[in-house]
């Protein structure tokens, strides 16, 4: 940890004051919402559905200040071997080599420079120009997957959660991911899934098609999160985070 954030840490740790390095206030936004939304709506367990290293879970403990169980899905190997490490000392973490989508299967995942851009979609021309460093295609692995309706129901019968809050970072895959639920889709009180403004993703959802299908099931809007910095004026993407309504009454 760098010098810079050792003197944040001790000053937010001895005055309480959040210091927020430029350029974070959203993220800062966003750990705030989720402390509250978590905690309001009794959540007792997360589906961190394209977890990467562990990066958003971690948040979640540290900052949201969630202690509940929580299920973290990365199909890559190299990261998911990063996330297994990071939940060792977690008995509440649980982790899955796996990607989520609408059928069970295998299939071929796009590793790209950088590897949170990472997909099982390609770049799309669009993504291709405004990220031209980031979708350098690296390899490609073949990675087992399933749908997120055997998850909910392996989980439940492992964990018995009641309120449960799915998270989705799939690069583009959200959408498939939120299908492969079906009626189950509606087991979640709430959901946190990226939006696109500009499709980055070849068959990508638009953020219009994405927020119809949410509420069709029966959710609404609690909070829109930026994301994707650098691109000033223009927003690249979003995250929402929804509730559904029966989940609230």
């Amino acid at each position: 940890m760098g010098a810079l954030n050792l003197a944040r840490r001790f000053v937010e740790r001895v005055f309480g004051i959040p210091v927020i390095p430029y350029g974070h206030t959203a993220l800062v936004f966003e750990r705030e919402h989720l402390r509250h939304f978590l905690a309001h709506f009794k959540v007792d367990c997360v589906f961190d559905v394209g977890a990467n290293a562990g990066q958003y879970a971690q948040m979640l403990r540290e900052r949201a200040r969630y202690k509940g169980p929580i299920i973290s899905y990365e199909p890559v190997p190299d990261a998911a071997a990063l996330l297994r490490k990071a939940a060792k000392s977690d008995p509440a973490w649980f982790t899955e080599e796996l990607a989520l989508g609408d059928a069970e299967g295998t299939a071929a995942f796009n590793v790209y420079a950088v590897d949170q851009f990472s997909s099982l979609h390609a770049f799309s021309a669009a993504g291709a120009q405004h990220f031209p460093a980031e979708s350098q295609l690296r390899r490609r692995v073949e990675v087992r997957t399933t749908t997120l309706a055997g998850e909910i129901a392996k989980y439940r019968r492992k964990i018995g959660f009641r309120r449960p809050f799915l998270k989705m970072d799939t690069q583009g895959h959200d959408l498939a991911v939120a299908a492969g639920a079906g009626e189950e889709l509606k087991t979640f009180v709430g959901l946190q899934s990226e939006l696109a403004m500009v499709q980055l993703y070849a068959g990508s959802p638009s953020y219009r098609e994405a927020l119809d299908f949410f509420a069709s099931y029966g959710f609404t809007l609690s909070a829109f999160v930026p994301n994707n910095f650098g691109h000033f004026p223009r927003l690249m993407e979003m995250d929402c985070i929804m509730f559904r309504e029966s989940a609230s009454q």
